[in-house]
């Protein structure tokens, strides 16, 4: 398979984009990434570039994601907010982790909001849901449905013993 060939072929597996989802917030709209290639300053920034940005990518696709290199003395973050606002991060010689766990805890979603987020997403009215945590008990209620026979009797057409006992009658 071609698309798994070529270096740190596993960064562009579903899997790996999925395992560690960095959800920034959502007034964040542009993030640009200045680091410089072959500078001892910059390797923590460069690494995190070439094994996190992809992941960063997949999880957040209204965000622009911008990166500079060799434009810069010193390696950064800046971060641009939909109100006009701008963030710097410094990343000078701060290693690969240490960058993705500060941006986890300032930057990204927390995980109380991701859970919550993620309930709202699963509780969302859908009509095809029914049920105890739903908004409708029973499929009956939908409109064109059949219903319940326990409030409603059914048609002797639609039940089981009434076309066995018709087949049986026109067979004698």
């Amino acid at each position: 398979m071609p698309f798994l060939k070529g270096r740190a072929a596993m960064r562009r597996t579903m899997r790996y984009l999925e395992s560690k989802p960095l959800f920034l917030k959502d007034e964040v709209r542009v993030l640009t990434v200045h680091y410089n290639n072959g500078q001892p300053a910059s390797k923590g920034a460069y690494d995190f570039v070439f094994w996190h940005l992809p992941q960063l990518q997949y999880c957040n696709p209204r965000v622009q994601i911008v990166t500079f290199k060799n434009l810069t003395p010193s390696p950064f973050f800046q971060f641009y907010f939909g109100n006009g606002e701008k963030m710097l991060v410094d990343l000078d010689s701060v290693p690969r982790d240490a960058i993705m766990s500060h941006l986890q805890n300032t930057i990204c979603k927390s995980s109380a909001i991701m859970a919550k987020a993620w309930k709202e997403l699963q509780a969302k009215d859908n009509q095809a849901n029914f049920g105890y945590s739903c908004s409708r008990w029973c499929i009956c209620e939908m409109p064109g449905q059949v219903p319940c026979s326990g409030v409603v009797e059914l048609p002797k057409e639609m039940r089981g013993k009434y076309r066995v006992s018709k087949k049986e009658e026109k067979e004698l």
